[in-house]
C-alpha cells in the first residue's frame, strides 16, 4: 500500500465517479498490520482535514474497503471515529433535513433527509466490536459515509441542490 498515492476522488473524473458508485467490500484486518493501519488512518485524517471535511470513506481515497473516518464538532469538542465494516442496526425518529456537502462532489450542497437517530455496529481500529448510538449531525455523517460505502452519493437524496463557489468557510462530509 502506497499511502503517498492516496488522493481524494471526485465525480469530476469519469473513472473516479465510476469507482465511487461501486459498493465496497468488507474490510479484512489481516491485510494491514497495526502500524500500516495507523498510517492509513492518519493519512485519511490529513486528507479530510486539509479538505475541510468532517467525514471520509475509504472509497473516497481510492480504497475499495468498507470503513470510514469522521471528526464531528460537538459541545464537548471534536471526537474522532474510525469505523470498520459499519452497519446500521437501528433507526429512530423522524427524518431531519440538514445541509450536506461532499468532498467528492466539490462545491455542491443540498438539504438531505436522514434519520435523526441511529445505532451502528462495526469494529474499531483494533478489530474489536463496537456499537455507537448517534443523533443529530453525527447520525447524518454516519449515514452519509455508509451511503458512500454502498456506492451512493448524497446528491441522489438531496433536495434543492445548489453550488457554492467559495467553499473556504463551509464544511463538507
Amino acid at each position: 500500500m502506497h499511502l503517498d498515492k492516496l488522493k481524494l476522488f471526485t465525480i469530476e473524473n469519469k473513472e473516479e465517479k465510476k469507482f465511487l458508485s461501486q459498493k465496497t467490500k468488507e474490510f479484512d484486518f489481516k491485510m494491514f498490520n497495526s502500524k500500516e493501519l495507523t498510517q492509513l488512518i492518519n493519512k485519511m485524517k490529513k486528507i479530510m482535514r486539509d479538505s475541510q471535511g468532517i467525514g471520509l470513506s475509504a472509497n473516497q481515497v481510492g480504497l475499495p474497503y468498507r470503513f470510514f473516518i469522521a471528526e464531528v464538532p460537538s459541545k464537548e469538542g471534536n471526537k474522532f471515529y474510525a469505523i470498520f465494516n459499519p452497519k446500521i442496526e437501528k433507526i429512530e425518529g423522524e427524518k431531519l433535513e440538514l445541509e450536506e456537502g461532499c468532498l467528492s462532489v466539490p462545491g455542491v450542497y443540498g438539504k438531505t433527509p436522514r434519520y435523526e437517530k441511529i445505532t451502528i455496529s462495526g469494529f474499531n481500529r483494533y478489530g474489536k466490536p463496537i456499537k455507537i448510538k448517534a443523533w443529530g449531525l453525527l447520525a447524518h455523517v454516519f449515514q452519509h459515509e455508509i451511503d458512500h460505502l454502498d456506492g451512493k452519493l448524497f446528491i441522489e437524496k438531496a433536495k434543492e441542490l445548489y453550488e457554492i463557489k467559495n467553499q473556504k468557510d463551509v464544511h463538507s462530509i
